[in-house]
C-alpha cells in the first residue's frame, strides 16, 4: 500500500535523481517530547537533541535544509511539516509562509504532513506550537533557499545577487532576463544545514501573509469528500474491531471464540491476554462478530473508581508532590483583607464527534499505520516497542481525523491496527472504534480543584496572591509502548511511565497558573497528584482552561468587592503593554461601559490571559440570556481581541479563537465525565451531553491586533480560558450569584438562584 506524494514526486526518485533541489532527507533522532524540543508538552519523556539551539522554530531539532522544502524541474515545491493538521488551518497558512520567502505563487506548492518515511521530527502537535516553530522553520528555510537560487542565477550571468530579484518563481535582472526556478535546481545546490540569519522579507513587501486564504482542507469536509483517516478504503481492505474491558484494570478470563470464527465474514479472532480483537470482510460482519464475541468474554472485575459524588474531596486527598511554580515577594502583608475561593472541574472527554480510527499493514517485514496521532515520531516508537521490532519496521503517516485536540483514542486505535495486522499480513486492516469505546477508553482530560487566596488593600487592589491546583498530569502520550491501551492488555503487557512533576515555562498541570497580573508578593503551587483512578491525558490547552477559568472568576469577585469594574479592575493590574491593549480593544469592540446594566436575566461577562504567559494574548467579552425557570443559558454574542504577532492568516486566527470560545462553553457549561465505583457510566451523547448548534451564539467578532515584523505567537489554544472564564462571569452576572464547581449544569443554575 503505498503512500503517494504530490507532483508525482516520491523520496526515492529524489534520492536518486536529478534536476530536483533536494538530495535527501536527514531525520534525526525521533522519540519525542520533552521541553528541549519544541512544541512539546510531556516532560518525562527522552529527549529529541536539540542539534542547532541558535537556530529559530523547529531548526533547532532540525537543521538541514533539505529537511523542509523541495523545488523540482518544473519549478513547484513541496513543503514538510512535521506538525499535522488537526482542524486548525496549518496546511494553509504553513504554505503561506513559504509562497511568501519562496516568491513562488501559492498554487506550485503542496505539503506533506507529519511521515515518518519523509517528513522532519517535529515531536508533537501541541500547545500552539505550529505556525510559531514549524511556520518559524519554513519562513527560514524558504528565504535561504530564495537567496541561494538568486545567487546561482547570479554566478549564470555573472552579475552580483544584489542586482536581482526573485518574483513568481523565477529570479530577474534588471535588464529583464529571466530563469525558472525550475532550470536553476540542482541535486547538489542546496546541501547542509540552515543558518541563524536568514535575510526575510519586511512585512510591508508581503503579498501572501497576512491575507485571509480559504483553508485547502475545507472542501473535501463540507462535500462529504475523502477527507479523514475514517474515509480510507484502500484495495483488500479488512475490517478489525476490538472488544474493550468492560472497565478499567479488568482482566480476561475466558473467551469461547469458536462460534465467532464460524460467522460469515469473519477471518480470524487475534487473543493476546486480555486483547481480543478480529478481522472480518466487511464493516457490518465486523460489527456482529464484536458484539457476539464481548457477549462471549468473561472478564474479573474490581471496584477501582472514586466516590463520583465527592470527587474534589478524592482528589485533594490523593497522594500528591508539591511543585512552586512561581514565588515572587512575601506573602502575609499586614493589614489586608482577606478573600478565598475555589473551583472544581470533573474529568473531562475530547468528546470527538468521529470515534477514533487507523489503518495498518504488514508488508515486507515493515508495519504502516495510517493513524491521526499528533505525534507519528512517538507513536512509530510506542507501536515498534509493542510489536518488539526495531523503529525502522513501523512507518506511521498522519492522516487528519473529524475531531480532535489533545490526546484522544488515536494512538491506542493504531496500536489496535498494527497489532491486527500482524496477524494477516499484505492486507490492510481498518480499525474503527464504537462511540461507547472512545467515551469510556479514550484519555479523559483530568478533575481539578483549585484555590485562590488573596490579600487586597484599601482600594481593593491585590497585594498579596496565592494560587493552587490539584491535578494529575495532563500528559500520558506514548513516549514507549505503556502509553497504548493494547500494549497494556497483551500477555506480556507494557506498563505506563509513571508521571514525574516538572515545572517547566509551558507548564502542564500548571499551565496558565501564573497570571500575567502584576501582583507585588504572589505564590503558585500544584499539588502534583501522582496516580489518578481514571486514564489521563492532554485536552486542549492542558491546565490551561481551567486555571484561568479560576483565576478570571476570582477576579470578577475581588473586583466586585472592591467596587471597580471587571475590566477596570484587570487594567489596573496589567503592566503588559500588549496585554493591556488586547483587554481594552475587546472592551471597546464590545461596547462594554462601566456600571452598565443589562437587560432582565441577561449578565455581561469578561476574562483574559496570555496563553502560557508565552504565546498569544486574548482577551473575551460575552453576552448571555439565562432562563430562570429552566436554568438553559444562551450566550448571544462576544467579542473578542487576540494579539498573535505576526499574522499569517487572519481568517485562521479567527477560526481557532471563535471555536475555541465554542468548545470552551461546552465544556463551562455541559461536559462532565460520570462513572461508578466500577465502570465510566458516561459512554454515549445522552449521558455526556455537548454543546449544540441550536446553543451557538449569534455573532463572535474577533479583532486581531496587527503586529507586523514581530514574532509569531501561537493562537489555536488562546481562547479556551478567557472564554470558558467569560461565559462563567456573564452568568454570574445575570443570575446574581456565582457557581464554583464546573460544569454550570441547568441544575447548578437553578439550585443557585433558587428555583
Amino acid at each position: 500500500m503505498r503512500h503517494e506524494t504530490p507532483h508525482g514526486l516520491t523520496r526515492r526518485s529524489v534520492l536518486f535523481g536529478t534536476g530536483s533541489l533536494v538530495l535527501a532527507f536527514s531525520l534525526r533522532g525521533a522519540l519525542a517530547q520533552t521541553v528541549t524540543a519544541p512544541g512539546n508538552e510531556a516532560q518525562n519523556f527522552e529527549a529529541v537533541e536539540e542539534a542547532a539551539p541558535e537556530l529559530p522554530g523547529s531548526l533547532k531539532t532540525n537543521p538541514d535544509l533539505e529537511s523542509w522544502i523541495r523545488i523540482d524541474a518544473a519549478g513547484r515545491a513541496t513543503v514538510f511539516t512535521g506538525k499535522a493538521e488537526l482542524g486548525q488551518g496549518i496546511k494553509t497558512a504553513l504554505l503561506q509562509i513559504a509562497a511568501e520567502e519562496l516568491e513562488l505563487p501559492f498554487d506550485s506548492l503542496a505539503l506533506i504532513g507529519p511521515d515518518t518515511g519523509e517528513s522532519p521530527n517535529e515531536g508533537f502537535t501541541a500547545g500552539s506550537h505550529s505556525v510559531q516553530d514549524s511556520g518559524t522553520a519554513i519562513r527560514h528555510v524558504a528565504a535561504q533557499l530564495r537567496d541561494i537560487l538568486v545567487a546561482e542565477a547570479g554566478r549564470r550571468w555573472s552579475l552580483g545577487p544584489e542586482t536581482l530579484r526573485a518574483e513568481a518563481g523565477a529570479v530577474i535582472a534588471g535588464d529583464g532576463r529571466r530563469v525558472p526556478y525550475g532550470e536553476l535546481v540542482s541535486a547538489e545546490l542546496i546541501r547542509g544545514r540552515a543558518q541563524p540569519n536568514a535575510r526575510l522579507k519586511p512585512a510591508d513587501a508581503f503579498r501572501e501573509m497576512g491575507t485571509a486564504r480559504r483553508r485547502i482542507d475545507i472542501p473535501a469536509k463540507v462535500t462529504g469528500g475523502a477527507a479523514y483517516v475514517q474515509d480510507m478504503r484502500p484495495e483488500g481492505m479488512m475490517h478489525g474491531r476490538v472488544v474493550r474491558p468492560p472497565s478499567p484494570g479488568a482482566r480476561l478470563v475466558s473467551v469461547d471464540a469458536g462460534p465467532v470464527e464460524a460467522m460469515p465474514g469473519v477471518l480470524k479472532v487475534v487473543r493476546d491476554g486480555s486483547f481480543l480483537g478480529l478481522l472480518a470482510e466487511r464493516e457490518w460482519q465486523a460489527i456482529k462478530a464484536l458484539w457476539t464475541l464481548a457477549s462471549l468474554a468473561e472478564w474479573e472485575e474490581r471496584e477501582s473508581l472514586p466516590d463520583a459524588e465527592r470527587l474534589a474531596e478524592s482528589i485533594i486527598a490523593l497522594p500528591a508532590e508539591e511543585g512552586i511554580v512561581a514565588e515572587d515577594g512575601s506573602l502575609g502583608s499586614a493589614g489586608l483583607q482577606a478573600f478565598e475561593v475555589s473551583f472544581t472541574r470533573p474529568y473531562q472527554l475530547h468528546a470527538s464527534i468521529g470515534p477514533s480510527c487507523a489503518l495498518a499493514v504488514l508488508e515486507d517485514g515493515v508495519t504502516t499505520v495510517w493513524t491521526h496521532t499528533q505525534g507519528v515520531y512517538p507513536d512509530r516508537q510506542a507501536i515498534a516497542e509493542m510489536l518488539r521490532v526495531g523503529d525502522e519496521a513501523v512507518r506511521c503517516v498522519h492522516v487528519e481525523g473529524s475531531g480532535c485536540y489533545g490526546h484522544n483514542g488515536a494512538d491506542d486505535a493504531a496500536a489496535d491496527a498494527a497489532l491486527l495486522a500482524q496477524a494477516l499480513p499484505g492486507r490492510p486492516v481498518r480499525v474503527q472504534w464504537m462511540r461507547e469505546q472512545e467515551h469510556a477508553f479514550e484519555p479523559f482530560s483530568p478533575g481539578m480543584v483549585t484555590r485562590v487566596r488573596a490579600g487586597t488593600d484599601a482600594a481593593g487592589d491585590i497585594v498579596d496572591w496565592r494560587y493552587e491546583v490539584w491535578s494529575s498530569t495532563h500528559n500520558s502520550r506514548p513516549g514507549g509502548a505503556g502509553a497504548l491501551l493494547a500494549a497494556q492488555h497483551i500477555a506480556r503487557p507494557f506498563s505506563p511511565k509513571p508521571p514525574k512533576l516538572a515545572i517547566t515555562p509551558e507548564g502542564n498541570g500548571d499551565r496558565n497558573s501564573n497570571p500575567l497580573y502584576a501582583f507585588p508578593n504572589r505564590e503558585v503551587v500544584w499539588h502534583f497528584v501522582k496516580e489518578m483512578p481514571l486514564r489521563v491525558s492532554a485536552l486542549r490547552g492542558l491546565g490551561a482552561y481551567m486555571n484561568v477559568f479560576s483565576i478570571e472568576n476570582a477576579m470578577d469577585e475581588l473586583a466586585a468587592r472592591a467596587g471597580v469594574d471587571p475590566v477596570e479592575y484587570r487594567l489596573r493590574h496589567l503592566t503588559d503593554e500588549r496585554a493591556r491593549e488586547v483587554v481594552s480593544r475587546a472592551a471597546a469592540g464590545f461596547g462594554w461601559q462601566a456600571g452598565q446594566a443589562p437587560p432582565r436575566g441577561h449578565g455581561y461577562g469578561f476574562a483574559f490571559a496570555r496563553y502560557k504567559n508565552l504565546a498569544a494574548y486574548c482577551a473575551v467579552a460575552m453576552e448571555v440570556m439565562v432562563e430562570p425557570d429552566t436554568g438553559r443559558v444562551r450566550m448571544l454574542r462576544a467579542h473578542a481581541a487576540v494579539d498573535a504577532g505576526e499574522v499569517v492568516n487572519p481568517d485562521g486566527i479567527a477560526n481557532q479563537v471563535q471555536g475555541g470560545i465554542v468548545q470552551s462553553a461546552s465544556w463551562t457549561l455541559y461536559e462532565a465525565v460520570t462513572f461508578d465505583r466500577t465502570r465510566v457510566t458516561s459512554v454515549d451523547w445522552s449521558t455526556y451531553p455537548i454543546l449544540r448548534f441550536d446553543a451557538l451564539p449569534e455573532a463572535i467578532d474577533v479583532e486581531i491586533v496587527p503586529r507586523p515584523g514581530t514574532p509569531f505567537l501561537g493562537a489555536g489554544e488562546c481562547s479556551q480560558g478567557p472564554g470558558g472564564a467569560a461565559l462563567a462571569n456573564a452568568v454570574a452576572g445575570a443570575i446574581g450569584t456565582r457557581i464554583h464547581d464546573l460544569p454550570l449544569t441547568r441544575e447548578r443554575i437553578r439550585a443557585a438562584i433558587g428555583v
